[in-house]
């Protein structure tokens, strides 16, 4: 049902690469978001909670350079894992801490001097710009729909996104202390959609401002456009709720590969939430950022 539509969608659909660091660890955890092209001069939509994170990647890093330099300074005495310590709640480091967010933007633009984060004041929604590029890299922009009365219960729509990073062009660079991206591995990750029909829309103060879907938003399609089988542009993966069913089973027996085995199940469902295309388009109107609809 979506094939053509997908294809339509892809060419500006691009995902965000990250790799991340915790406090006292080597390990490089991958993650993926997701953000789509809105015109030609390298605006694109993503949710608001991916910007912040982008934007807060130097503040990480900054906070643990600072501890780091005073972590030097500490005297190698019986007070010293006291101190750590101290030094620790001080810059507010914990083992879950991230102290450390790289990021990739992947075939979007060829370089970039500059990025403009523009946050929506109420919703999950964002524009990023790039500034300072000499050439675009994705070869076409959204389409968004105009009348927006369509966006019915019952109707099946579409999401596309990156929400399994199969990427591998990273590593923990232990003479540096730091994590890097490298040249060789795989660079790129696969696009994954998912569908769904429209249940229900969210309204705020008498405004409509989300559409509700009947599968999940997956992790990494955050920021990831919600379209029909046209390809046209009827919102943005922002969130899933997990509604509980009420069909809850205590400490019931059941035969499990042939074993009896007490089990207990509290199911939910996972339902998409997604930002509501005029939400959309009225920020980027209130932006002046140009954009195209049908």
């Amino acid at each position: 049902m979506f094939v053509e539509a997908i294809e339509r969608v892809d060419p500006f659909v691009r995902p965000i690469l990250s790799i991340v660091r915790r406090y006292g660890s080597s390990e490089v955890i991958p993650a993926c978001s997701t953000m789509f092209f809105v015109n030609e001069q390298a605006c694109a939509v993503t949710c608001k909670h991916v910007a912040e994170q982008l934007i807060s990647s130097d503040t990480i890093h900054q906070n643990y350079i600072q501890f780091q330099g005073e972590r030097r300074s500490i005297p190698r005495d019986k007070n010293q894992t006291r101190r750590q310590e101290d030094l620790e709640n001080k810059y507010n480091l914990r083992r879950e801490s991230i102290i450390r967010i790289k990021n990739q933007f992947v075939n979007s633009v060829d370089q970039f001097s500059e990025i403009t984060y523009h946050l929506h004041p109420t919703q999950d929604l964002a524009v990023i710009q790039f500034k300072g590029y000499s050439q675009i890299k994705y070869n076409a922009c959204a389409v968004f729909l105009r009348d927006s009365s369509k966006i019915k219960q019952g109707r099946s729509l579409c999401r596309l996104g990156y929400p399994f990073p199969e990427f591998t062009n990273y590593r923990f660079n232990p003479e540096l202390d730091d994590i890097e991206w490298t040249a060789d591995g795989r660079s790129n990750t696969p696009r994954f959609p998912i569908d769904g029909i429209v249940t229900r829309l969210r309204a705020e103060n008498g405004e409509i401002v989300g559409v509700e879907m009947s599968t999940p938003g997956l992790r990494g399609q955050s920021g990831g456009p919600l379209f029909d089988t046209s390809g046209i542009i009827y919102g943005m993966q922002s969130s899933t709720r997990h509604l509980h069913l009420g069909f809850d089973i205590e400490d019931r027996d059941v035969i499990v590969n042939g074993r009896q085995t007490r089990v207990s199940n509290y199911p939910f469902l996972n339902v998409g939430q997604c930002v509501h295309v005029d939400i959309i388009k009225k920020f980027l109107r209130d932006l002046r950022i140009k954009y195209y609809e049908e």
